[in-house]
């Protein structure tokens, strides 16, 4: 089940409490001869994604009718019934996704328990967003007329915010960077979706609004909420179709191909990216291309395939040396010199070619990254140092890593920085009680 942000907006809106809603829902059922005894938990239940059954559904569209003194349907609630044609404003045209989009976003903000909570849908719901970008229907007209006409001041707004929160992110990571961004996303992204624009304009407003909701996913999963960052970057997803850049969807099958890693759903890593590859075609880039290739890498190695990793890895590198940075749109900015190195070090590792793993390692440790990536190069330098016996090397690494980290409120590092001092207690070596005493200070304080 997802959340049903769309109840959960226009309950917001209509200034309806949960048990408000029950009772009027109730009263409204009374009227039809129905003895219903809903109560506040039930419609808990609904915002969670349960639908209610027999007439409530068109129940509660009465009730938030009387209150808002305009027409609701049951696609304005989130509940229109499956396989039926959507309302033209609502459903599956673009114009409701913007609707169930913004809606999301609203219910983030106000850090509703069940959107927060919600567990990263896996199976077909996973892989319809990737196969409907993939293929027709395209966006014809993305033209809209609302209020606000949309500049080309407002879209540089919105890309000056991407790289402002991206910044953000891998200076203090996701947790702190969240919360502003969603801001951001309410107060000035959404005024803009609604507003007026051309079809040319649309495309780059959905481009640039795009890139910002992709950096939202990313903090979602760097704060462990994979519900969350998963239907972050299936909006995003959308919105790279809407924009008609088949790079910019690539780049966000990216990131759902590194949670897809995350997740242990190896074989889905795999056919993502491949299917990044394949549609974007021409258009990806080598940065693209290099980072697709290094994770398809890891996801065979993890597999146990070896020789289809190898083969990746070296269509990783081959993408790399090819790498022009100014060519290069600015969402594959975190394709850094030494990124590869590290990728590709962790699909070695997985291998069990430690000799090879170290090399690619200690390339990546030596070339400069921002303070996010440089914490992650030295956890998996440390993690292959220890696997080689060489304890004392992996304590003055593990130190490093410790101290890089500090500052930075990320789920994903904190449980790197786990992951090392586990291992470097399990080992024992002299000076393991001054890396771990590092890393349990930065623990210590709550996120």
């Amino acid at each position: 089940m997802q959340p049903n942000t769309l109840l959960d907006a226009i309950l917001d809106e209509a200034g309806i409490s949960h048990a408000g809603l029950a009772a009027h829902v109730n009263h409204a059922g009374k009227a039809r001869g129905l003895a219903l005894r809903y109560e506040h938990t039930a419609v808990a239940r609904w915002l969670k994604g349960q639908r209610p059954r027999g007439q409530v559904p068109d129940l509660i569209c009465e009730v938030l009718a009387a209150r808002l003194h305009r027409s609701v349907t049951l696609d304005d609630i989130g509940l229109g019934v499956p396989g039926r044609p959507a309302d033209p404003h609502a459903g599956g045209t673009l114009g409701g996704f913007v609707e169930r989009a913004t809606a999301l976003w609203r219910s983030d903000e106000q850090q509703r328990p069940h959107i927060l909570g919600a567990p990263a849908v896996t199976g077909t719901p996973a892989v319809m967003p990737v196969w409907e970008w993939e293929n027709p229907p395209e966006d014809v007209d993305v033209s809209r007329g609302g209020r606000h006409r949309v500049s080309m001041t407002d879209i540089e707004m919105l890309r000056s915010a991407r790289a402002h929160y991206e910044q953000m992110y891998r200076k203090t990571g996701g947790i702190a960077t969240r919360a502003r961004i969603v801001g951001f996303l309410n107060a000035e992204a959404a005024p803009l979706l609604r507003g007026c624009y051309t079809d040319a304009t649309g495309r780059q407003l959905h481009r640039a609004t795009g890139g910002l909701v992709a950096v939202a996913g990313i903090c979602a999963y760097d704060s462990d909420a994979h519900g969350l960052a998963q239907r972050y970057f299936h909006q995003a997803l959308r919105l790279a179709k809407a924009s008609g850049d088949r790079g910019l969807g690539a780049y966000v099958i990216a990131l759902l191909v590194n949670q897809s890693l995350f997740m242990r759903e190896f074989r889905q890593s795999v056919a993502f990216a491949e299917a990044a590859l394949r549609a974007a075609g021409r258009h990806i880039t080598p940065a693209l291309a290099a980072d697709l290739y290094a994770m398809q890498a890891k996801a065979y190695a993890h597999l146990g395939d070896g020789s289809s990793a190898l083969s990746c890895i070296r269509r990783a590198e081959s993408a790399a040396e090819r790498i022009h940075r100014r060519s290069e749109p600015d969402e594959t900015g975190y394709v850094q010199p030494g990124l590869v190195n590290v990728q590709v070090a962790e699909a070695l590792l997985s291998l069990g070619d430690l000799s090879a793993a170290r090399e690619h390692s200690t390339a990546a440790v030596d070339t400069p990254a921002h303070d996010r990536g440089r914490v992650h190069r030295l956890a998996v330098l440390t993690q292959i140092e220890l696997r080689q016996g060489e304890a004392d090397k992996a304590v003055v690494t593990a130190v490093e890593m410790a101290e890089q980290a500090r500052g930075m409120e990320s789920r994903r590092l904190r449980d790197r920085l786990r992951a090392v001092r586990e291992h470097l207690v399990r080992n024992g070596c002299s000076g393991t009680a001054e890396a771990a005493a590092l890393i349990d200070g930065a623990l210590r304080v709550p996120l």
